[in-house]
C-alpha cells in the first residue's frame, strides 16, 4: 500500500509517494513557488496539483507538512482576503515587540504560549494586519496556517465553502483541522495544554476568528470525496491525515531520538530536538513547539543559512559545489576572515534590522577561498550557537543530525564536527519534511498508537577535532555589532 507525503516549503513544494510498510519512496515530484515573502496561498495549491501529479492519485493516505507560522486569512465564504504573510516576513517586528509589552511581558508568553514571539509568528502578523491593514482585518472570519489550508483543500474544502461566525463552530461543508504542532508556532496556542487562547488572538486582530480544529496526533481527519471540477487530487476514499510544520515533519521522517540534535540548513536554519517536557525560554531564543507524536520539539531557528551559501557562491562566480570545494582548500579560521552571516536580518538572535558584517579582511588573506571558508564556517557557527541555547530546555546534545540542502555540501559536512563539538550525522540527503509526512499519513492510514517504524536511511558519519576560535570569532563579532541594529 502507497502513502503520499507533501513537503509546502517556502520555495517549492514536494511530493513523494511511498510503502506505508518501510518508507520506501517510489516516487517523487516537485513544483516551485513564487518568490518572496508574501504569497497567494492559489499559487501552493497549484503547485501541489503540479507536483503531485501521477502521484497523489495513488496514495490510500496523504499528510501535509508546510512553512511554519504565515498567516493565511480568509472571509466568511472561505476566500483568502490577501495574500499570505509568510514566516520570512519581518514587517511586524514592531507588532511583536508591542504585543509582548501588551500581554504581561516575556515570561508570560513563554510560560503561556511556550515562547516568546518575534517577527516570524503568526500572532504578530494578525496586530500587523489590524494596524496598518484594518480593511482586510475586519473582514477576517478565520485564520489558517498553510498545511492547515492545503489540508482543507484536499479534504473538499475552498473558496465558497463559508467559514463560521467567530466562535460558532464548525465550518459548512468541511471543517478546517490542524495539529498542536504546527499550531504551537501561532503564538495563540498553549503546547502544554493543547488548546487555542482565542484571547491572544482577540488581543492582536481585535475579534475573534475562528480557528481550526487541533486534531490528535495520529488521527485520520477526513477522507478523500469524488474528484472536484478541476480534475482528480486524491482518489475517492483516500485517507487525510492531519498533517504538521515542516520542522516537525523532518523531525518524525528523521526519527529524531533523545540525545540528537537536528541541524537543518535549508532556507532558514534550525536546531531542534525532541523532548518529554514542554519548553518554556523567557529570553525567547527557544521556541517551545510541539511534535508530531504527542511529545515536545523545543525548536531555534535562524533567518539565515542556505541562502547564505548561495549568494557568496554567486557573488564568488561558482555553484554550492564550487563554494564547498574553495572552503576546503583554506585553513581553519579562514586566515582571520570572520563573517556575521546575518543578511536578511536575523530571529536568534532577534535583530530584524541586521546586515551582514565582514571583518578581519586583508590584501593577504582576501581570496576566494577565505571567503568561501568563512562563509561556511558562518553558518555552522550560527547554528551551533542556536543548538546551544537549546541545553537550557533540558536537551542533551550527544550527536548531531545535519539536514537539508546546506547537508549536501561536503565542506559543511566535513566542518561541522569541530564547529559543533560534537560527532554528526549526515543521513542520506532526502526529504525529510515530505517523509515525515508520508509516515503520518501511514499512521493515520493504520490507526495504530504510535507511527510506523520506519528505518532511517543511511547515515554518513563525520567527526574532527574541536575548533574553539571560529566560535569564539563569531561570538565576539555578533557582540561587538549589537548595537548597529
Amino acid at each position: 500500500m502507497l502513502v503520499a507525503g507533501v513537503d509546502s516549503s517556502t520555495q517549492s513544494t514536494k511530493v513523494l509517494l511511498c510503502d506505508a510498510a518501510d518508507g520506501t519512496v517510489v516516487g517523487r515530484g516537485s513544483a516551485p513557488h513564487p518568490a518572496g515573502t508574501e504569497a497567494d496561498p492559489a499559487a501552493w495549491w497549484a503547485a501541489l496539483r503540479q507536483a503531485g501529479d501521477g502521484l497523489l492519485d495513488r496514495a490510500a493516505a496523504v499528510g501535509v507538512a508546510g512553512q511554519q507560522h504565515g498567516m493565511v486569512v480568509l472571509d466568511e465564504d472561505g476566500r483568502v482576503i490577501r495574500p499570505a504573510l509568510l514566516w520570512n516576513d519581518l514587517r511586524s517586528a514592531a507588532a511583536a515587540a508591542e504585543l509582548i509589552t501588551e500581554l504581561g511581558g516575556a515570561s508570560w508568553w513563554a510560560d503561556t504560549t511556550g515562547s516568546v514571539p518575534t517577527a516570524s509568528f503568526t500572532v504578530t502578523k494578525l496586530r500587523w494586519l489590524a494596524t496598518r491593514e484594518p480593511a482586510s482585518a475586519a473582514r477576517v472570519a478565520g485564520v489558517l496556517l498553510p498545511h492547515d489550508w492545503l489540508t482543507w483543500r484536499l479534504a473538499g474544502g475552498g473558496p465558497g465553502t463559508g467559514w463560521p461566525a467567530a466562535g460558532s463552530g464548525a465550518m459548512a461543508g468541511v471543517t478546517p483541522v490542524t495539529d498542536r504542532g504546527d499550531a504551537s508556532g501561532t503564538g495563540y496556542f498553549s503546547p502544554a495544554t493543547g488548546h487555542w487562547l482565542t484571547e491572544v488572538a482577540v488581543a492582536a486582530l481585535g475579534h475573534e476568528p475562528a480557528l481550526p480544529r487541533v486534531a490528535a496526533p495520529g488521527e485520520a481527519v477526513a477522507v478523500a470525496g469524488p474528484p472536484g471540477p478541476d480534475g482528480p487530487v486524491l482518489q475517492a476514499g483516500t485517507v487525510i491525515s492531519a498533517g504538521t510544520g515542516d520542522n516537525m515533519g523532518a523531525a518524525l521522517g528523521l526519527g529524531l531520538a533523545p540525545g540528537e540534535v537536528a541541524i537543518s540548513i535549508g532556507t532558514s536554519g534550525t536546531a531542534f530536538a525532541v523532548s518529554e517536557v514542554p519548553a518554556a525560554d523567557p529570553s525567547g531564543l527557544v521556541a517551545g513547539f510541539a511534535d508530531a507524536t504527542g511529545r515536545f520539539l523545543p525548536l531555534v531557528c535562524t533567518i539565515n543559512a542556505g541562502l547564505v551559501l548561495s549568494a557568496m557562491a554567486g557573488l564568488l562566480s561558482t555553484d554550492m559545489n564550487g563554494l564547498s570545494g574553495l572552503a576546503l582548500a583554506a585553513e581553519p579560521g579562514a586566515a582571520g576572515v570572520t563573517l556575521l552571516p546575518y543578511l536578511d536580518g536575523e530571529r536568534t538572535p532577534d535583530r530584524p534590522a541586521a546586515t551582514g558584517v565582514l571583518r578581519g579582511l586583508t590584501t593577504r588573506n582576501a581570496t576566494r577561498e577565505n571567503l568561501a571558508r568563512a562563509t561556511v564556517e558562518a553558518v555552522l557557527a550560527s547554528l551551533a550557537e542556536a543548538a546551544g541555547y537549546l541545553a537550557g530546555c533540558g536537551v542533551d546534545q550527544r550527536r548531531v543530525l545535519l539536514i537539508g540542502g546546506g547537508a549536501r555540501s561536503e565542506a559543511a559536512c566535513r566542518l561541522a564536527p569541530g564547529i559543533f563539538g560534537a560527532p554528526v550525522g549526515v543521513p542520506e540527503p532526502d526529504e525529510y519534511v515530505a517523509i515525515g509526512a508520508a509516515r503520518q499519513a501511514a499512521w493515520a492510514l493504520a490507526g495504530t498508537p504510535a507511527p510506523p517504524g520506519w528505518p532511517r536511511r543511511g547515515v554518513a558519519e563525520y567527526s574532527g577535532p574541536p575548533e574553539p576560535l571560529v566560535r569564539e570569532r563569531h561570538v565576539a563579532l555578533r557582540e561587538d555589532t549589537a548595537s548597529w541594529s
